[in-house]
């Protein structure tokens, strides 16, 4: 099976730290997987994730992801990789309240060269694939958690991504948004998405992953198949 990323001997150390903030992982993640990441608070869960995301650079170490080792990249060459490699989802949401729903997903289009009328075009698609197109023209203070976690995922498409990269998608909703959001991620999934998903949350892994990568002090403790693996 071919591995969209793979990371080896991945390190990172922060100045000023004890000890390192990932230390020396190496992992493989296949096309059309969805693999969580858990661990405790300050396991390097987060710092993993924004290493992939081509947001931080490692200290030593290969990053490669859909053929791109992100180590040799400008920081130019990065901002591109994370328009047009990676779909990135936060736990709160990180929407301009200032723009439209339409124009928060259709941001990152523009960004990457596509024109305005395409951008909202596959914006409007997406929204409604969704269950949102009716709020296209509503700004994200007007909308429920739940409803802001799903625009932040359409922003995460937009551009097509090869790997979609969630950081504690979940944590910020309540139980009923939360399980809205574990089953558009499965739904993604079953039609070919990778997700690398970082959460704390064993039910969260269980419901959305084949597979749980456990960190503690930075360094992979155990990789094996989810417990539950509800579809």
């Amino acid at each position: 099976m071919e591995h969209l990323v793979e990371l080896t001997a991945v390190v990172k150390v922060y100045p000023g730290a004890e000890r390192p903030a990932v230390d020396h992982v190496s992992l493989s993640i296949a096309a059309g997987e969805v693999a969580a990441v858990m661990g405790p608070s300050g396991s390097g869960k987060s710092t993993l994730l924004n290493l992939v995301a081509g947001l931080d650079r490692p200290s030593g170490g290969s990053i490669r992801v859909d053929g791109v080792e992100l180590t040799r990249l400008s920081e130019a060459q990065l901002a591109r990789y994370r328009r047009t490699k990676v779909g990135l989802v936060f736990q709160f949401f990180n929407l301009l309240n200032n723009l439209t729903v339409l124009d928060n997903v259709a941001v990152p289009a523009e960004l990457a060269g596509t024109s305005r009328r395409e951008a909202c075009r596959r914006a409007h698609e997406l929204l409604d694939e969704l269950g949102l197109d009716g709020q296209a023209r509503s700004f994200p203070t007007r909308l429920s958690g739940g409803q802001r976690q799903r625009v932040a995922i359409a922003r995460a498409l937009i551009n097509r991504p090869a790997l979609l990269l969630a950081d504690e998608p979940t944590g910020a909703l309540d139980t009923r948004s939360g399980e809205q959001v574990v089953n558009l991620l499965g739904g993604l999934n079953r039609a070919g998405q990778t997700i690398v998903l970082v959460t704390h949350d064993p039910r969260l892994a269980g419901r959305c992953a084949r597979r749980v990568v456990s960190l503690v002090d930075g360094a992979v403790a155990e990789d094996s198949p989810a417990l539950v693996a509800v579809r």
